[in-house]
């Protein structure tokens, strides 16, 4: 079991090696089974170009695979959905506790402190709907520094989306026990 666990951080922190975290936002619904969900579609979107879609895409797709969830076209627990703002707008989002604090709380039902963010031009937002809730359950957005981003570049794209996803820290329901049970049957 440990080396299971081990395997996974190992793996973890061998992705990280060239890569610079940015800074991101995210908030969440407090109605989100976070260790419930085991696998995930994209929402049709005709705002970006092909070139953009493939490089956002191919890299959230890579982001949950290592999670461990499935990608699935009929009835996925989870649709993603994902936006380059062209112009600054202000968003509406949430002041709440860190959503690993929330997860390990009793009384999951707080109240939402609503706040406005500022986005700048150029922000990627990527955003997760519960497909039975038909809902929006997380996003995560970036911050000021995503104005020189270069949406062209495969490196910048993949560092851009993994600052964002890393914020959703989710495993897959079953995913781990899936990879202990692996290890164990390797040993």
């Amino acid at each position: 079991m440990k080396r299971a666990v081990l395997i996974l951080l190992s793996i973890s922190l061998l992705g990280c090696f060239g890569y610079k975290e940015l800074p991101v936002e995210y908030d969440y619904s407090y109605k989100g089974r976070f260790d419930k969900y085991k696998s995930y579609d994209f929402i049709s979107s005709y705002a970006l170009k092909d070139s953009d879609t493939s490089l956002i895409r191919s890299s959230i797709e890579q982001h949950m695979t290592f999670l461990g969830y499935k990608r699935k076209e009929r009835k996925p627990d989870l649709l993603l959905n994902y936006a380059i703002y062209q112009d600054s707008l202000n968003l509406r989002g949430y002041d709440q506790p860190d959503i690993t604090q929330w997860m390990q709380r009793k009384d999951r039902d707080l109240e939402y402190n609503q706040v406005k963010f500022g986005l700048t031009q150029g922000t990627l937002l990527i955003q997760v709907f519960d497909r039975k809730q038909n809902s929006s359950i997380w996003q995560g957005y970036a911050t000021d520094e995503y104005q020189s981003l270069d949406f062209q570049s495969y490196q910048e794209v993949r560092n851009a989306v993994k600052s964002i996803l890393n914020k959703y820290q989710f495993f897959a329901d079953g995913f781990i026990e899936e990879q202990m049970k692996k290890a164990q049957e390797n040993n």
